[in-house]
């Protein structure tokens, strides 16, 4: 290189190295090839080294082979379960390519940050990725997924894959490397250890992608189903990482409530489309939190006192029914347009009602059938359901289907400030409540001779021996009603789905003998759901509850407080002149019922400020109460079959 040519490149701000490997032509960051559905020439070999437990950093490693011309690599973005475009592209890091022992410059894409695109020089038949996925070192808007004691391993965030194929022609042999002494669990199948090397057996990406990795320095493996193997049946295992010993330490009657988990959802879907089946489960407080559903496997994390604190409330104990129930319904039986070719293609969510709606419906009677969930919380459970649809005064401009959109719109974001207003993800908790009515009002016409349970059975078990996906659309979904008892369910459904009258869908509730009723005293459940989201609730009276510190969490709107300026974020100092704590507060509210406005001190920011909220309804906790002269249909729902 001539001085004249340092000194423009030095200019220009170039490295001289550039100039020495192919250049990727900038058209190329417009322009993405084909997907096709043919094999991927070759296998990808993909090493990803997690023993760094200090700097939380994954190191990966990853050999592809390529043809010489232009290609493009994706990182996964698209994440089935988050059915949204929600992976941290940002947090890969080190990205270096070469070929031939040659680096390979890299451009990435001019619109979408997720793909890589490079020309593979002449000669070259494999290329060799070094990066890093550099997890959050402390919790923050990102999950926690190193600690000193537990490893999470989602194989989305450390690979790249190449952009012509479908997942599942990309055949991957997959190693992990853990501290020694280490164990893991996940759905993958171990084809040789070597110390803390744990290698694969070779899969497809999909696959590969459906199947993370829980490890930890306490992991237990517990067999939920030991006459599996004599029956002919598919096995299930849970697989318990926690932060010491003794927080997976599983009483008699604990592991007989998970058991039962699993024996009342044959029951239900009467089938097993899985070759195995692993539960993860992190037991922790450092650990982030989850809930996310795989085919054969699924990632659970809940505090530290999950099996400890047992006696003290079953709040975090329908996540694992649910998790469960989406092997079939979500991963085995999919909605069309939730199905894609890769993890790159756009997914849309127009059916998450049945995905995650029917879903939380299942989740919570298979807990309570199997003794996970006593009866009397699965009902207080469902009387707190009804209470926060009731105070979704949204639902008057937007109806439940538009919020089968809320992972696009929040991916990455949070959530809004205003949510009874803004609503949420309510296609979780208001489509519950629909398939409830739908269930009450299949054995109130056959008499009691049919149920929900006999559409799960046909829907969800449909082909028994098959294991890939199976798509549905919303007449699919129809039919399957229908073939259970004849009903004009087009209807139903959408009306329930397109409306925008203000009342909640309680009609289930009244058809299973109950009715949202409301107490001056939280009930037990209610205590424990409130202590395990350490929230103070007001939301039934005032309208708002209160966070750590004071702080205000939500408030509703069009409520009481609302009325009088109260706006979530700022901190209740004060309580009709007095430094508040919850008593006093509990107490100005009883008082109010024959006094003058409650008066509260706020802080927002640098300003204080007083309101005064005009309340005469005393302190409201929701419950169920019974109809009386009716049948209790909840009592045989949540009886074990």
């Amino acid at each position: 290189m001539t001085s004249t040519l340092r000194t423009v490149t030095a200019a220009l701000g170039l490295a001289t190295t550039t100039l020495l490997a192919p250049l990727v032509p900038q058209a190329a960051a417009q322009t993405l090839p084909a997907t096709s559905d043919a094999p991927y020439p070759g296998t990808i070999a993909l090493a990803v080294d997690a023993t760094d437990l200090d700097r939380k950093i994954f190191r990966v490693r990853e050999t592809l082979p390529v043809a010489p011309g232009p290609m493009a690599l994706y990182y996964p973005r698209w994440l089935p379960g988050t059915h949204s475009p929600s992976a941290a592209v940002s947090q890969l890091a080190g990205l270096r390519l070469s070929g031939g022992g040659k680096p390979i410059e890299w451009q990435r894409d001019a619109v979408d940050t997720a793909v890589f695109h490079l020309v593979v020089p002449a000669g070259v038949d494999t290329l060799e990725a070094e990066f890093q996925f550099v997890s959050p070192v402390e919790p923050g808007t990102e999950r926690q997924v190193v600690t000193e004691d537990i490893v999470g391993v989602q194989w989305n965030a450390v690979v790249l894959y190449p952009a012509d194929h479908a997942a599942t022609k990309i055949a991957i042999q997959p190693t992990l490397t853990l501290p020694e002494g280490w164990k893991a669990g996940t759905a993958l199948e171990l084809a040789a250890q070597r110390g803390g090397r744990f290698e694969f057996k070779a899969t497809d990406l999909d696959t590969l992608v459906d199947s993370p990795v829980f490890a930890g320095r306490h992991l237990q493996r517990v067999d939920l189903d030991p006459e599996a193997a004599k029956a002919g049946r598919p096995p299930v295992f849970l697989n318990v990482v926690a932060d010491r010993p003794a927080q997976n330490v599983i009483s008699p009657e604990q592991l007989a409530a998970h058991r039962a988990l699993v024996t009342q959802a044959d029951k239900v879907f009467a089938s097993r489309h899985f070759r195995h089946y692993d539960f993860l489960l992190a037991v922790s407080d450092q650990f982030g939190g989850i809930g996310l559903e795989h085919h054969q496997s699924s990632e659970n994390g809940v505090k530290g006192g999950y099996f400890l604190d047992w006696a003290k409330g079953s709040t975090s104990r329908t996540l694992l029914p649910h998790e469960y129930t989406h092997s079939w319904n979500g991963k085995y039986r999919r909605p069309a347009d939730l199905w894609t070719p890769h993890f790159n293609t756009p997914m849309r969510n127009s059916l998450l009602w049945v995905y995650e709606g029917q879903t939380q419906y299942w989740g919570a009677v298979l807990a309570a059938r199997s003794g996970l969930v006593p009866p009397l919380d699965a009902r207080e459970d469902l009387a707190a359901t009804a209470a926060w649809a009731e105070a979704r005064s949204g639902r008057t401009w937007r109806n439940l289907q538009d919020t089968t959109n809320e992972p696009l719109l929040w991916a990455g974001r949070g959530r809004g400030d205003w949510r009874s207003w803004q609503r949420s993800a309510d296609y979780y908790d208001e489509s519950r409540l629909v398939w409830l009515e739908a269930d009450m009002l299949i054995r109130a016409r056959s008499n009691g001779k049919r149920s929900l349970d006999d559409f799960a059975r046909a829907f969800f078990g449909a082909e028994p021996k098959r294991l890939q996906p199976l798509t549905y659309t919303f007449d699919d979904v129809v039919n399957g009603l229908n073939a259970v008892l004849p009903y004009d369910w087009a209807r139903f459904l959408r009306t329930r789905l397109d409306t925008h009258e203000p009342a909640a869908p309680l009609a289930g509730l009244t058809a299973a003998g109950w009715k949202l009723g409301w107490t001056d005293k939280p009930s037990d459940a209610y205590k424990a759901r409130l202590a395990a989201y350490k929230l103070t609730d007001f939301n039934y009276s005032l309208g708002f509850d209160l966070g750590e510190n004071a702080k205000i969490n939500n408030v509703n709107w069009g409520s009481p407080a609302f009325l009088a300026g109260v706006a979530p974020a700022a901190t209740l100092l004060a309580v009709n002149g007095r430094a508040y704590t919850e008593d006093l507060l509990k107490e100005a509210i009883a008082e109010a019922r024959t006094g003058g406005p409650i008066e509260l001190l706020l802080k927002s920011g640098d300003r204080f400020r007083t309101v005064k909220i005009e309340w005469r309804g005393g302190l409201r906790y929701p419950t169920l109460q019974r109809i009386e002269g009716t049948p209790d249909r909840l009592a045989t729902l949540f009886a074990p079959l």
